[in-house]
C-alpha cells in the first residue's frame, strides 16, 4: 500500500544561504537522532558548473523497542543515502534521499526542491515528497509504514524548525 508525505515552506532567506544552511546542517546539537553525516562524492560538471554530491547520514534507529522483537529491527543505526544537483545558475537544489538499511525489506524514498523564490528574489522555496513502502513483513506491514508515515511527518517538521533556527542564528531575522 504505502504511505506519503508531502512538506512546503518558503524560507525568507536567499537561496545561497539556505542552501549552505541545508548543507551543514547535520550533526546539531537540535536533532540529537543524526550523529553524522560524510560527503562520500562530490564533482562539479565543467560544463554546466552543476555541482554533485552523494552523502551518506547515520542516524540513531528510533524504532520502538516493542517493534525491535523482531532481529532485523535490532540495529543501532540507520544509514541514509542523499543525492544533491545544485545549480548555481538556476538557483536550484534537488535532492533525491533513500534508506539503506532496511532496503530489502522497506522502500523509503524522499524527493526534495530548493528553488530561488519566483515571488521574492531573497526568499527560497523548499517542497519535498517522501513515500515508504514496506514489504516482506506480512501483517506488519501496514503498521510499520503507519509508523514511518507519522515519524516522516514529525521529521520534516523538526527538520523545517532546524533549518529556520539555524538560519535565523546565522543570518538574523528573515527578509521580508
Amino acid at each position: 500500500m504505502g504511505a506519503e508525505v508531502l512538506a512546503d515552506k518558503v524560507y525568507c532567506y536567499p537561496f545561497q544561504k539556505v542552501v549552505t544552511g541545508y548543507l551543514n546542517k547535520y550533526p546539531t546539537p537540535l536533532e540529537k537522532n543524526v550523529t553524522a553525516v560524510t560527503t562520500v562524492e562530490e564533482q562539479t560538471d565543467p560544463a554546466t558548473g552543476i555541482v554533485y554530491r552523494r552523502r551518506i547520514a547515520t542516524c540513531n534507529n528510533i524504532i520502538p523497542s516493542f517493534l525491535r522483537k523482531w532481529s532485523i529491527l535490532k540495529v543501532t543505526n540507520i544509514y541514509l543515502e542523499e543525492e544533491s544537483w545544485l545549480d548555481m545558475k538556476a538557483r536550484v537544489m534537488n535532492l533525491k534521499c533513500r534508506c539503506l538499511t532496511w532496503a530489502q525489506y522497506a522502500s523509503m524514498n524522499e524527493e526534495s526542491v530548493y528553488r530561488e523564490s519566483k515571488h521574492n528574489s531573497n526568499w527560497t522555496e523548499f517542497s519535498q515528497k517522501g513515500t515508504i513502502t514496506i514489504t516482506g513483513a506480512g501483517y506488519l506491514n501496514c503498521i510499520l509504514e503507519r509508523f514511518a508515515q507519522t515519524f516522516l511527518k514529525q521529521g520534516a517538521r523538526k527538520s523545517i524548525a532546524i533549518m529556520e533556527k539555524i538560519l535565523e542564528e546565522k543570518y538574523g531575522s528573515p527578509v521580508s
